[in-house]
């Protein structure tokens, strides 16, 4: 009886010891935070805390290749669960929502798409990620959309300043490989495969951080030979940050550009 109650005791206490994994997104978020984003035309964004646990923000995009676009956006933070939701204004209106609990080493979500009980369309998604070591997590994710469910399953290995992923499912595969090389300099490397459009893509990134200037200097290039750029200056004491963002695909011979102002 004390050997059981003993290894009980121990059992519990490894688990309780493992580190929350964080979300189903979050797995490959680290290494795309390296990359620039795609900019074109005015981006304005603002964000807005109304208390400790609520937030909204309002994000305005102007271009003259596109259409033009507004979002609004409002997250709740509670001590247990965080539930985000967003509605965009363009042609159609969209609606998302995001239940998510976390637990000492585990994370569930569940997002809901433009859900419509009575036409029965709208897109769920459940996600559910575990930690197995202190390095090591696993996971699974549920896809409904009007079709036969799409299954898929996500493998995680952290270090102390490096995060490798890898998503398999039915759409295809994701591996993705973040490095911190320094306090100033970040690395990353992704690797697509699809299914459905048959096409394969190998993307390297870097994040250049400059903390004395405020700047911030991202670059990317792709095996498409799409190379781009962006450069962010924050306007401190300001709540105010600018963005600069170029990208040439050398194959289309195309060249965008854009400027953006995000406030709060």
């Amino acid at each position: 009886m004390g050997t059981t109650r003993n290894l009980g005791w121990y059992v519990l206490y490894a688990e309780s010891s493992l580190p929350n994994p964080g979300t189903f997104e979050e797995c490959h978020r680290k290494c795309k935070e390296v990359f620039p984003i795609q900019m074109e035309g005015v981006r304005l964004i603002v964000n807005k805390g109304l208390s400790n646990h609520f937030q909204v923000n309002h994000t305005v995009m102007l271009s003259t290749v596109g259409d033009s676009s507004y979002r609004f956006g409002a997250t709740y933070v509670g001590t247990k669960q965080m539930g985000p939701a967003e509605t965009q204004q363009q042609k159609f209106v969209n609606w998302q929502g995001d239940c998510e609990v976390r637990g000492e080493d585990f994370t569930a979500a569940v997002t809901l798409g433009n859900p419509d009980i009575l036409v029965g369309s709208g897109i769920v998604v459940a996600h559910y990620l575990q930690s197995i070591t202190p390095s090591l997590a696993l996971g699974g994710e549920l896809v409904y959309h009007r079709r036969p469910g799409e299954e898929g399953t996500v493998m995680s290995l952290a270090g102390s300043n490096f995060i490798a992923t890898l998503t398999l499912g039915g759409a295809g595969a994701h591996a993705s490989y973040y490095h911190k090389a320094n306090d100033t300099l970040q690395v990353g490397v992704e690797f697509e495969a699809s299914t459905r459009m048959q096409e394969t893509s190998v993307s390297f990134g870097y994040q250049l951080d400059v903390p004395k200037a405020n700047l911030l200097f991202k670059g990317s290039i792709d095996s498409n030979w799409v190379v781009g750029a962006t450069l962010e200056k924050k306007l401190l004491p300001l709540p105010l940050s600018l963005v600069l963002g170029a990208f040439l695909n050398h194959k289309k011979n195309k060249f965008q550009c854009g400027f953006g102002v995000t406030i709060g």
